[in-house]
């Protein structure tokens, strides 16, 4: 019975993020966007919530789904997995049950966002190690995620109204943030290291 080592998953992490950095960088540009025209326009994203929010997740959870089926390593990305199902998960919902309310997917929204946020804080200290400076900005958008779901609880249902589009644009962002964020140090890990193999050999 073999056992796979901590250092050689962190191996497999920094290495599939060097070979597939753009994929990553383009989800994470794409998140980003997505999530500064939420912040732009809250008042719209609110009066149509539940399809307006559910085709940002679903989209977002498209971009992860096809960016973990162009690598050839899927193992070693099961935070990125996790949050690309619940996006689609969320995003069904919303676009299959658009009456059930903007109280509806103010639950939805605070489920989601304490499950990314416990994910992606995980997923910063596990792989700190293969991503450099970069794992600070994941644990920062767990964290972020954490706070977005404690205003949430804490407004709901009074204020969850006229937040909910801002809280959205909030969490995509920083999600995009911390990915495109992630890529890049990864890409300058590796650039850094092939001088280094090249005088090893």
């Amino acid at each position: 019975m073999t056992t796979t080592h901590p250092s050689d998953l962190q191996l497999q992490f920094k290495q599939a993020v060097r070979d597939h950095w753009v994929l990553f960088l383009i989800q994470g540009l794409v998140m980003t966007i997505l999530g500064l025209f939420a912040v732009a326009a809250p008042v719209i994203v609110t009066l149509a919530v539940d399809i307006y929010a559910g085709w940002l997740f679903l989209i977002s959870g498209i971009v992860g789904i096809v960016t973990l089926f162009t690598r050839q390593n899927v193992s070693s990305f099961l935070w990125t997995l996790i949050a690309a199902v619940l996006a689609l998960v969320v995003g069904f919902l919303l676009i299959w049950r658009p009456a059930a309310g903007v109280l509806s997917l103010t639950l939805l929204l605070i489920g989601f966002f304490i499950a990314e946020g416990i994910v992606q804080i995980l997923a910063a200290f596990k792989y700190r190690s293969a991503v450099g400076n970069a794992w600070t900005w994941m644990l920062f958008s767990g964290i972020v995620d954490l706070v977005l779901a404690a205003i949430i609880l804490m407004g709901w249902p009074g204020t969850a109204a006229w937040t909910l589009g801002l809280l959205v644009g909030i969490n995509l962002f920083m999600s995009g943030l911390a990915l495109v964020m992630t890529s890049l140090a990864c890409r300058s890990l590796g650039d850094a290291s092939e001088p280094s193999a090249a005088k090893a050999a």
